[in-house]
């Protein structure tokens, strides 16, 4: 039997073909509602699956993109993937997403994707590849970087985009916002050392926090900064480190963690010692993941516009894969909000020294 056709959908519908593809490619703005959820349905009922091959034959382009991150388990990576896909299907493209486990041999795979021609262009949040890897690839083809720059970052003579918010000038608002409501002793849960663990994102949000400090005069501690080993941010990672700064003398007045998950892992050490906040310490995350809007209590936090950076480094990839520029690599910004809630209110048993 043979299978079903763009003309058998459009037949079905009672719509043209080129509303079909319209609709197909996500650009359902220039169809009206109705004429789309029809589309959809003639779709469901006669079985029809796209064949990429086919597209490719014969317009000499797939459509297809693809994003590569660390670790999908990670609740930052997943909302990242959600507003891709959204961002690709709006701008006409189908959109694959590999999850690398931070490796750096899988990264440098997901950035040439040799075993998969169809793919014309690479999303990546990479974690462990080194910046002057992405030049030596055997398939050159457009990638857009998630992520802070590394400041010492090589890539020959590809032309490689970053989208990321600016992490210093987020961890400073935030740090600020702590010193504001009074804490003095804060401790940061994040900080990385020695490449290739220290990610130029880890990297930036330290800076921000100490440019917090020195704005107001107050010195940088070291040992309120116990590095996490490994590249991977993680709820075990933050409980870990968080019960370590526990057991150190004074308790610090306030928790300031690089990631969402490690605020979440650092409550877990924190309830395990009967201690709770934010009566007994302020705690601030980073990510904005939905999930600290339903920790108890709910987590200050740093949201990053994830909606309008997948659309930036969509369009950037986009730019990239249809157009012979050799512009010089871009440092792309997206916005972000300082989201305070529950854990940094300072109505607390115990008020802050200072």
């Amino acid at each position: 039997m043979a299978q079903p056709t763009l003309h058998d959908v459009a037949a079905r519908a009672g719509v043209s073909i080129k509303t079909v593809s319209n609709v197909l490619r996500g650009v359902e703005n220039r169809v009206s509602a109705r004429t789309a959820a029809r589309v959809h349905q003639a779709i469901e009922e006669i079985g029809y699956r796209p064949n990429l091959s086919a597209r490719r034959l014969r317009t000499g382009h797939s459509q297809v993109i693809a994003l590569a991150v660390p670790d999908l388990g990670n609740p930052y990576f997943a909302e990242v993937a959600t507003a891709m896909i959204g961002a690709a299907r709006q701008a006409g493209y189908t959109l694959l997403i590999e999850d690398t486990g931070g490796e750096a041999g899988a990264e440098l795979g997901a950035a040439e994707h040799l075993r998969d021609p169809l793919i014309e262009g690479v999303i990546m949040s990479p974690l462990a590849l080194p910046g002057e890897a992405l030049g030596q690839r055997t398939r050159s083809m457009p990638i857009v970087l998630l992520g802070e720059r590394e400041p010492d970052a090589v890539f020959g003579h590809v032309a490689v985009d970053h989208v990321a918010i600016d992490n210093a000038a987020a961890s400073r608002a935030l740090t600020g916002h702590l010193l504001d409501q009074g804490f003095r002793r804060i401790a940061v849960i994040g900080r990385q050392d020695h490449a290739p663990h220290a990610t130029a994102t880890a990297v930036q949000r330290l800076k921000g926090y100490r440019e917090a400090l020195s704005e107001r005069g107050l010195a940088f501690d070291e040992a309120l900064a116990p590095a996490v080993p490994g590249a991977h941010y993680s709820k075990e990672a933050g409980a870990r480190a968080a019960a370590e700064i526990f057991t150190r003398g004074e308790r610090p007045e306030a928790l300031y963690c690089f990631a969402d998950v490690l605020a979440i892992g650092a409550l877990r050490a924190a309830h395990d010692r009967g201690l709770h906040a934010p009566d007994d310490f302020a705690l601030a995350g980073f990510d904005g993941i939905d999930e600290g809007r339903f920790t108890i209590p709910t987590l200050t936090t740093v949201r990053p516009d994830y909606a309008g950076m997948a659309r930036q480094a969509v369009s950037a990839l986009v730019e990239r894969m249809t157009s012979d520029s050799t512009a010089p690599p871009r440092d792309i910004r997206c916005g972000w909000e300082l989201v305070v809630r529950e854990s940094t209110s300072t109505t607390r048993a115990t008020p802050p020294a200072g």
